[in-house]
């Protein structure tokens, strides 16, 4: 039995000798694995820091950068929010730190007793050697620290010691101090003074790092009130309470609901600016997806790219193609009746606006007269030619002021009803045939060359002639449909350096009367309608259309009608001073990837915080600046991957989306 009990103890002994052997192998594995663990500090400190000079850190990663960290010296007497700080939080490759600690009820009460009693002492004795202005500055300060006093004693206030520290960051040191002047003026609008950490940039520099370790001990007192405009909310919520999702907000994270027919809005334009490949189709394909379908808004897109025939055959509606092959023909001289609203009764009348037909007819046909080099052959008398002589055109068939004058004397049975049948209207052709003629019963020697150049470059646009651009010559073979969701008319087979803008300028017209017209003036009674011009940056050279898309953009709210308005280069709108109206009647802005060469441009006209211009410069696709009104927001825009299949336009994700399908 002893000797049992023996060999027990003798295993038991082993046993734990084995146990303690495997706990000492394991202790030393966990030592090897937690000695060669990388953390984050490895993975994403840089090479070196070299701090040898006092006023600014060399830092060694990949590229040499060069940083200064800054202190917030000075302050203004009272703050403001949201703008405190915001010039600073917004100013481009910039690190900040707010140390914020609290002040004790008790200390907070005594250390302001002390200064009361001091501003008291000091005000008696201002007071005595007849120091006014002194002694009345003096009081209104000992009367405003006891109402601070009494806040604080009551629970209404709170004082707090903070530390303000920032960093800036330059790839050299031009750069550097470049960007430290920049800094330092935005800040003084604020009456906000900085000054660099000297001698003690390695201590800033950490106390900047994400470490909760304030190492410079500079603070500024605050209260409860003042305290709270540091904090970095400075972006309104942008938006409407109805509207489609348009994206996220960046900054906050929330969906951004965005109603183009708002009433806030002090009008339904838009404009957007994007260079190649920023998103500008995906977005408006988006937009306009989205508002067909959530709220019944019909759209009508002048499509310079052939991008939109996708999009109108996903909302059930029509793809329109005008090339010099298509049978399809557009006659710019067709005119509709308006609804007008009486501004005195009230009441609504239908009239027909021949005056203002003819001049949108006289300036299309003195773009085509001026032709792709833009003659300047063409002058005032090249214009009252034509406009004469479109006028006549409509003198011939009888239409004038009157609606009636557009229809037949007899009606036409149609769908089993009585209707008016209306007048074949003018042509370009018929409008040359006038032409001709007036210029052989022409005495004027004044006229003789403006006759002659007319003949010569106008018989290009006349079917008659076999012209190569005889595609507006006709009467129209189509008709713009009611509530239809979406037409496309597609112009990318014209030829782009003038046929495409002429396009342009004469669908917008056209446009104009078949659609834009037609909507009452009654906005309760008008449907929701809006009109996108893509690429508009091809009628900039024509002065004439031009002036009719200013003309457009002022009045389209009074129809119900938003005008979206895209374009790559914004330079040519900012040179342009005779486009001006499309941007100042335009109420919401989109702002997606810049080319640095173009964001100078934008910085100036939109008064853009130096971190919104270099945001634009380095965003991704889909990303960008919107305005609405006064407000501003970060956006990211993300289409559904069921709207990607029609509103992507990059043939290389396309085809992996449909491999993925």
């Amino acid at each position: 039995m002893k000797k049992d009990k023996k060999v027990i103890n003798q295993n038991l002994e082993k046993s734990q000798e084995e146990l303690l052997t495997q706990e000492k192998e394991q202790e030393e594995q966990i030592s090897f694995l937690e000695k060669n663990r990388k953390g984050l500090k490895d993975l994403i400190a840089p090479a070196g820091i070299d701090a040898s000079n006092p006023n600014y850190l060399q830092i060694a990663s990949g590229r040499t950068r060069y940083a200064r960290s800054m202190i917030v010296s000075t302050i203004p007497r009272m703050c403001t929010f949201p703008e405190f700080l915001r010039g600073m939080y917004t100013f481009g490759d910039l690190n900040v730190s707010v140390f914020i600690n609290p002040v004790s009820e008790n200390t907070s009460q005594t250390e302001l007793n002390r200064t009361i009693n001091e501003l008291e002492s000091e005000r008696i004795v201002a007071w005595d050697r007849g120091d006014i202005n002194r002694e009345r500055i003096l009081a209104q300060k000992r009367a405003e620290a006891e109402e601070l006093r009494d806040q604080i004693a009551a629970g209404f206030n709170k004082l707090f010691d903070s530390s303000i520290i920032c960093t800036l960051f330059a790839y050299s040191l031009e750069e550097l101090e470049k960007y430290t002047e920049l800094l330092s003026a935005e800040m003084s609008k604020n009456l906000i003074g900085i000054k660099p950490a000297w001698a003690i940039q390695d201590e800033a520099y950490r106390s900047n790092m994400p470490f909760v370790d304030n190492k410079i001990k500079k603070v500024h007192t605050f209260d409860r009130r003042s305290m709270s405009t540091v904090f970095p909310f400075f972006t309104s919520e942008i938006g409407h309470e109805k509207g489609i999702p348009l994206g996220f907000n960046r900054q906050t994270g929330l969906p951004i609901l965005f109603d183009n027919f708002s009433p806030t809005l002090t009008n339904y334009n838009m404009v957007i600016f994007g260079k190649s490949g920023a998103g500008k189709g995906v977005t408006i394909k988006t937009l306009t997806a989205r508002s067909s379908v959530l709220m019944g808004i019909e759209s009508l897109a002048l499509d310079a790219e052939g991008e939109y025939g996708v999009v109108a055959e996903a909302l059930g509606g029509v793809n329109v193609i005008i090339s010099p092959n298509s049978k399809t023909i557009i006659n710019l001289f067709d005119i509709e009746p308006e609804i007008v609203k009486d501004e005195i009764t009230g009441r609504e009348r239908v009239v027909l606006n021949v005056e203002n037909k003819v001049e949108d007819v006289t300036q299309s046909l003195l773009t085509m007269a001026r032709g792709s080099t833009r003659s300047k052959e063409v002058n005032e008398l090249t214009k009252q030619i034509i406009s004469e002589s479109v006028a006549e055109e409509y003198e011939s068939i009888g239409v004038n002021g009157n609606v009636e004058s557009l229809y037949r004397t007899a009606s036409a049975l149609v769908r089993d009803k009585l209707e008016k049948e209306k007048k074949d209207m003018p042509t370009i052709g018929s409008w040359y045939a006038r032409i001709l003629r007036k210029a052989e019963e022409n005495k004027n020697p004044d006229y003789r060359f403006h006759y002659s150049y007319l003949i010569k470059v106008m018989r290009q646009y006349v079917r008659a002639y076999n012209g190569q651009m005889a595609y507006f010559d006709g009467q129209s073979t189509f008709e713009l449909l009611d509530g239809m969701p979406f037409i496309n008319l597609d112009i990318s087979q014209l030829e782009e350096r003038f046929a495409r803008p002429l396009a342009q300028q004469v669908l917008l017209s056209w446009i104009w009367e078949k659609y834009v017209k037609k909507n009452s003036e009654d906005k309760s009674k008008a449907a929701k309608k809006r009109v996108l011009i893509d690429e508009a940056w091809m009628l900039l050279p024509y002065p004439e259309a031009v002036d009719f898309l200013n003309t457009m953009a002022r009045r389209a709210r009074k129809r119900n009608v938003s005008l979206a308005v895209m374009s790559q280069r914004f330079q040519d709108f900012y040179e342009k001073k005779e486009v001006e109206a499309v941007l100042t009647s335009s109420d919401t802005k989109l702002f997606l990837a810049q080319d640095k060469s173009e964001i100078q441009y934008i910085k100036k006209v939109f008064k853009l915080s130096d971190g919104e211009a270099y945001f634009l410069t380095t965003c991704q696709r889909g990303e960008g600046l919107l305005k609405v009104g006064e407000d501003t927001a970060i956006i990211a825009i993300q289409p559904t991957k069921k709207e990607f299949e029609f509103i992507e336009t990059n043939m290389n994700k396309l085809a992996t989306l449909q491999s993925e399908n």
